[in-house]
């Protein structure tokens, strides 16, 4: 646990009672704060309470007399499409609304820190898509490399669970723009940008909104090291607000496709190989196209992004190298579940825009495309250069027929249900194929997140396997 600073003697509101709300309260606890608990839930109060802690009505009118600060969970609108009740009746008072990646760079650095030989690195890693992956590559080399290594935010255990540092250690974050767009404090030693889509605009108020809460990351955080993929124009943008010269390697910039050879540092995947260039020289090359964690182009840029991070902490290429390719991968991110009959089940279900969707579908050449869910904003059109793969598509949830109509001459069967599809893909699969989870779509029509709808499909899928 990471003991909150600053705060002590003090009422702190904390608003949500999920995993980050509950881990804020014990840690506020610990610095001698006196938290108000509350959650809109009676469910999550009455975990809570089960733990120990009190609840209390926040959403009373005198509820916030006395407090100093208000802490939200992430999923917890603070000001678009429209704030919280607690949150607004907060703002009105002034008092300062954080979370608890806020609460996180103000407390984690401690005294102890005197007597550590290497002082411990934060990598922070933001973007559209390839987060948890990157986040998670990046933890995994640092384990390789025999590196203390803790991984957390969006991804893995809240960040107030944290062990205190240790001399050396490496604190990887995945931040979501929900997070970055509120946390008072940012100081990262390394902030990695990996790409921009169109995503959460409703939450940020349009793609502007939605740029600048990840671009806080960077332009408060004050990094050291910035890693930018630069395959979409902000990406450039943002690379060449945070360098001085084209030339400077306190900006790395990754790409995946393109060649960057003008730059003072950077990382680049082409046909399947990563280079690093540094000051007009190649200095390493990794053949990317046999490491099974990381199929595909999108796979390609998280490696580059990993890369950087790595070799700005001090890691040779072939340790790097050696890391790639015991990379498990992530579950319900390009996982393969199983094979039966040459066959492969690959299952996605992270990929719920069309961006990542997209991605997916370029990463094999002939796909069973299991689709649907609850869609966004624009449906699937964007998908339609991606399909010359897609042998047939089977369409479940609430958008499968208005995925139907957007499919052009690609063929289709409306399943409704993953049962049917999965079923209904294994069937007409020939050997060398691959039936793909890759919704393009939110999964709160039929399941309460991604992860379980990523579950349904593994189990079914192993079901079938398993009576072959």
């Amino acid at each position: 646990m990471i003991p909150v600073q600053g705060l002590a003697g003090q009422k702190v509101a904390v608003l949500g009672l999920g995993r980050s709300g509950l881990a804020t309260a014990r840690a506020l606890i610990a610095g001698g704060a006196e938290p108000l608990l509350w959650d809109d839930s009676p469910e999550a109060r009455t975990t809570a309470e089960a733990a120990g802690f009190a609840c209390t009505d926040l959403t009373r009118q005198s509820a916030l007399d006395g407090v100093t600060t208000l802490v939200t969970s992430p999923g917890i609108p603070h000001l678009y499409p429209a704030p919280h009740n607690v949150i607004a009746r907060a703002l009105e008072l002034g008092i300062p609304v954080d979370n608890d990646i806020g609460l996180f760079f103000r407390s984690f650095a401690t005294e102890d820190w005197d007597a550590f030989d290497t002082p411990p690195r934060v990598v922070c890693v933001t973007g559209s898509n390839g987060k948890s992956t990157t986040t998670a590559l990046i933890h995994h080399i640092c384990q390789v490399a025999q590196r203390p290594t803790q991984m957390a935010g969006n991804i893995g255990r809240g960040v107030l669970d944290l062990d205190p540092a240790e001399d050396g250690g490496v604190v990887v974050l995945e931040l979501s723009s929900y997070q970055t767009d509120l946390a008072r404090s940012l100081t990262p030693d390394i902030a990695v940008f990996t790409n921009l889509s169109p995503d959460h605009l409703d939450r940020h108020g349009g793609m502007g909104g939605y740029f600048a809460a990840k671009r806080r990351l960077f332009a408060e955080g004050g990094p050291d090291r910035c890693v930018i993929g630069v395959d979409e124009i902000e990406g450039r943008y943002l690379a060449g607000q945070l360098a001085e010269t084209p030339v400077d390697d306190r900006v790395i910039r990754i790409s995946s496709g393109q060649k960057l050879e003008g730059f003072g540092w950077s990382v680049f995947a082409r046909k399947g190989f990563l280079a690093e260039w540094r000051k007009g020289k190649q200095m390493a090359s990794i053949d990317l196209r046999e490491v099974a964690g990381l199929p595909g182009a999108h796979n390609h840029q998280n490696a580059c992004a990993a890369y950087a991070v790595c070799r700005s902490l001090g890691f040779a290429p072939k340790v790097i190298e050696q890391a790639f390719h015991s990379f498990a991968g992530l579950p319900h991110r390009s996982q393969l579940v199983g094979e039966r009959a040459g066959v492969r089940f690959v299952n996605d279900s992270k990929a719920t825009n069309v961006d990542s969707a997209g991605k997916a579908l370029q990463a094999f050449s002939k796909i069973r495309w299991i689709a649907g869910g609850l869609g966004k904003e624009g449906g699937i059109k964007g998908l339609l250069p991606f399909l010359g793969s897609v042998q047939k598509a089977y369409l479940i949830g609430h958008s499968a027929r208005d995925f139907a109509l957007e499919l052009g001459d690609t063929p289709h069967e409306i399943c409704e249900t993953m049962d049917r599809a999965v079923t209904a893909a294994a069937a007409e699969a020939q050997p060398g194929e691959v039936v793909l989870l890759a919704p393009a779509a939110a999964s709160f029509d039929q399941y309460p997140n991604f992860e379980k709808r990523g579950e349904d499909f593994a189990a079914r899928v192993k079901a079938l396997i398993a009576g072959s």
